[in-house]
């Protein structure tokens, strides 16, 4: 019987302006307005899992203010269970301020918000997983909170799947249990320089492919022509993954559900497809 996949992280609102040129210090330009989006490691991967036919349940936080209340509802119209996601009394919805140039180019500013803060309900969430079912997490939020949520659900008995996304340091008890750890190839230089040593280590090499431990895939060839951007592809590859495991799926056949996902990510634009709240 396949388990559930619960998604520890965050959601973030993506507020896209486009300027002609990226301002100088002290000046203002006018831009145009591109859009509001649903982002966010944490929303992303739930998005991905739901898409590989998991059931996913999403533990994360938001304000309590409109962009959250609309990201949420976008995910349960998604089919991912947000009844563990909590509002915060004092910030606000995470947001990232994106502004791009005419030339592609990208300047963020992300403002964590709730995303940011300890959430003890979602560590008792992660608490109440089975045998079977995969807790994702990766590193926007609190990181004491990754790391409670972690080991409640590894003592739970459920698998733990860590993104080490963006790279940040957890305990040495949190990424020994891990399996696996998911890093990219910054991520897994950072890592080897670190104390850290996983007992379960993925790494991905953009269209190259992905290896975990003596398993590995190569990348899938996407046409010039076909291809959007790469952000979220790496969100997109966990989800996948995540879902794979939950489902009962051996190390090469999750690698191989994770690597097609992941290019197929790179065929539209943005984080998620149809992302727009």
């Amino acid at each position: 019987m396949s388990g559930r996949v619960a998604v520890l992280g965050s959601l973030n609102v993506d507020v896209v302006t486009l300027v002609e040129r990226h301002p100088l210090p002290g000046e203002t330009l006018l831009g145009e307005a591109g859009g509001t989006f649903a982002g966010g490691k944490g929303g992303n991967q739930a998005a991905a899992a739901a898409r590989a036919g998991a059931a996913v349940a999403m533990l994360a936080r938001v304000g309590d203010d409109g962009p959250g209340r609309a990201y949420v509802d976008r995910l349960s119209r998604l089919g991912v269970d947000t009844s563990a996601v909590s509002t915060s009394d004092s910030a606000p919805t995470g947001t990232a301020f994106i502004t791009v140039d005419e030339q592609g180019e990208n300047s963020i500013i992300v403002v964590a918000g709730a995303n940011g803060q300890r959430a003890p309900d979602l560590v008792e969430q992660a608490g109440r997983l089975d045998r079977g079912d995969v807790l994702l997490c990766s590193l926007e939020v609190h990181l004491d909170t990754v790391a409670d949520a972690a080991r409640a659900a590894h003592a739970a008995g459920a698998r733990v799947v860590i993104n080490l996304a963006p790279y940040a340091a957890l305990p040495a008890d949190v990424i020994g249990l891990a399996d696996p750890v998911v890093v990219n190839e910054s991520e897994m230089r950072e890592l080897a320089d670190s104390d850290l040593v996983p007992q379960s280590l993925l790494v991905t090499f953009g269209a190259a492919g992905a290896r975990w431990g003596t398993d590995g895939v190569d990348g899938i060839p996407v046409p010039e022509s076909d291809l959007g951007d790469t952000v979220g592809a790496g969100d997109a590859f966990c989800g996948a993954l995540a879902a794979a495991l939950a489902g009962g799926a051996d190390r090469i056949t999750a690698l191989e559900a994770a690597n097609a996902a992941g290019g197929a990510a790179v065929r539209w634009v943005g984080a998620q497809p149809d992302s727009a709240l």
